[in-house]
């Protein structure tokens, strides 16, 4: 499965997921995570959907050996990231250790998809 597709269907399932938790969120009334949810909305589909155009747009940067490790990474880190944030707003000190670990996991991996980005061949990741 190339990256791009990797990170399309991923994108679509937390997609699903996330909204679920907001209808459930929604009908119960108990809103304590709804920044968790929103991590997992802007993270786990925003921006791994945009991350998915981007390497489908730039096939060279696609075949990058490090390209499917970048997209796992950010999944793995985005998942821990909204753990943490839910059990933080749930009460659970041990979130914030999850919370932390995910936000470092995230913008270390946003490094290195920034890596990608700038290392690509001349006119790849330029705009059409």
């Amino acid at each position: 499965m190339t990256p791009s597709c990797l990170c399309f269907r991923a994108g679509v399932l937390i997609l699903i997921s996330g909204m679920a938790w907001g209808l459930q969120m929604g009908i119960s009334g108990e809103h304590s995570a709804l920044a968790a949810h929103a991590h997992l909305n802007l993270l786990g589909f925003v921006a791994l959907f945009l991350i998915g155009i981007f390497y489908r747009l730039n096939p060279t940067v696609e075949m990058n050996p490090l390209a499917r490790p970048q997209v796992w990474i950010w999944i793995a880190g985005t998942l821990t990231l909204t753990l943490g944030v839910a059990l933080l707003h749930l009460g659970h000190p041990i979130g914030d250790s999850f919370a932390g670990i995910g936000s470092i996991i995230v913008l270390l991996d946003a490094i290195l998809f920034a890596w990608l980005v700038f290392h690509a061949p001349p006119g790849e990741a330029s705009a059409p």
